[in-house]
């Protein structure tokens, strides 16, 4: 056949050829697709590199929590659920104080910050300086009633003006505003130190049966009750020595105590044991003359400090023994405890009824030594909770009073 002249043209490409390479080209932009897909995803799921401020937050809020987790380990009889209301009372909590009556006679301002009635005063001055203070009475969850008997007290007032001081300004807040007669005054409270709060508060009936006391003096027997009021620490403060702790070779004295033979406990406590070797029990104070503070020394070398109630159930004595270390013996009938429904008591103190007087060195010397140590370590751990502080400071008595405080105002709102 006859051939057509010049350059022939390149013969097409195979069908086969055509599918290749479009299947490498359609593989090519899958692979190009999917890796960018994959890149974006790992920038948006992976975390970026914290700021050095953030981690340190973190960290220290871990450590916090963890540190937390361990000292609510072992005291408290629900750690957990202490933990969580706490941290809900911190951001919720709210107090109005009536703003009624003259700070320089028996209202608003406390006494003073020292004494054995220093708890009152420490809780007026507390108040004032906590995020808990609401100025908007709608915004407040309890009302404070302030006015001081200690402060009476020291102006010489006697218990019959003492109990128509305090009707005439509660009734006079009650006429006044309408908070009260809202709840019949279940959501207000007072505080008093002194037992002589208490008797003139007797005066006003509705006050003491219907409103919150917190109280120095929390006997079952003189009408204190446990759900609806509190237990306020007696705390002589400033105390003269630092706390003990973590010094138990140092406690080679079984038990001690000295004081005022005020109460029949502690008539009897002094006659049974007064001559005792083991046991250091005086049936007076110890003379300041003897030397510079060897009453506070003794609670350093002593393993049990025997705490007896005197004119009422409480005694200072307590706080004193858990400032020092030493283990605190209950000694007194019908005494609610103060934060006895967040602290186990038996964890840290030795609890008896006023009739184990007679078995006292006994009991004391029939505890193991490991349950001393046990004892001796949590409450070390306790401690911070039996300390005023000016301003406040987390989990310290006003904080603990505090929370007592809102567990009562969640039974009267539910």
């Amino acid at each position: 056949m006859a051939m057509s002249g010049g350059k022939q043209s390149p013969a097409p490409p195979s069908s086969s050829f055509i599918s290749l390479r479009g299947s490498l080209l359609t593989l090519a932009i899958f692979s190009l697709i999917s890796f960018t897909c994959f890149s974006f995803k790992s920038i948006h799921f992976q975390n970026p590199t914290p700021t050095p401020q953030v981690s340190a937050k973190i960290v220290e809020e871990r450590v916090v929590e963890e540190e937390h987790k361990d000292v609510l380990s072992d005291v408290y009889h629900s750690p957990e659920v202490f933990r969580l209301n706490y941290a809900a009372m911190e951001k919720n909590f709210k107090v109005y104080i009536y703003p009624d009556g003259d700070p320089k006679t028996f209202y608003q301002t406390p006494r003073k910050l020292t004494g054995k009635y220093a708890s009152e005063g420490y809780f007026f001055q507390n108040i004032r300086e906590s995020q808990f203070r609401t100025e908007d009475p709608d915004q407040a969850d309890l009302f404070f009633i302030p006015i001081s008997c200690h402060k009476m007290r020291g102006k010489g007032t006697t218990y019959e003006n003492m109990t128509i001081i305090v009707r005439n300004y509660v009734e006079g807040l009650i006429s006044k505003y309408p908070y009260w007669n809202r709840t019949l005054g279940a959501d207000h409270f007072f505080v008093t130190c002194h037992d002589v709060g208490v008797r003139a508060t007797e005066g006003l009936p509705l006050l003491v049966k219907n409103s919150i006391r917190v109280v120095c003096s929390p006997s079952y027997d003189v009408g204190f009750i446990p759900h609806k009021d509190v237990a306020l620490p007696q705390i002589l403060q400033p105390f003269a020595l630092p706390a003990g702790g973590n010094d138990v070779e140092n406690r080679t004295v079984l038990g001690f105590w000295a004081g005022h033979r005020n109460s029949k406990i502690r008539v009897i406590l002094a006659q049974v044991w007064e001559n005792d070797t083991e046991l250091y029990v005086l049936n007076n104070r110890i003379n300041r003359a003897t030397g510079n503070l060897v009453y506070q020394k003794r609670f350093y070398i002593t393993k049990y400090c025997i705490c007896p109630g005197g004119s009422q159930v409480n005694s200072a004595r307590i706080t004193d023994s858990i400032h020092y270390g030493c283990i605190p013996v209950i000694l007194s009938n019908y005494y609610d405890l103060p934060f006895n429904d967040i602290l186990d008591w038996r964890k840290f103190s030795v609890v008896l009824k006023e009739s184990d007087v007679y078995q006292l060195k006994q009991i004391l010397k029939d505890i193991p030594d490991e349950e001393f140590l046990a004892l001796h370590k949590n409450l070390i751990q306790i401690q911070k909770h039996f300390q005023w502080n000016s301003p406040p400071i987390k989990y310290d008595a006003f904080h603990m009073v505090m929370y007592d405080l809102w567990l009562r105002h969640h039974v009267i709102k539910y």
